[in-house]
């Protein structure tokens, strides 16, 4: 009878369990201030569209040049 001897993952390093011991995969982490870039940015867009897009697309769609 051949048995198999189930050794402890300590006691291979190249196993997967042991491999993955000490690494810690983690996401890329976005600053803070790249969110408020883009909010302030956002917030520029929609204040441009509301004030001076609109207005001129009024002008330009009654009397066209």
């Amino acid at each position: 009878m051949n048995q198999q001897v189930e050794t402890p993952a300590s006691a291979d390093p190249d196993s997967p369990t042991a491999e993955g011991r000490f690494h810690s995969y983690r996401t890329n982490v976005i600053p803070l201030a790249v969110y408020l870039i883009w909010i302030l940015f956002w917030i520029g867009a929609v204040y441009y569209l509301v004030n001076y897009m609109l207005p001129a697309l009024r002008v330009e769609l009654v009397t066209p040049p």
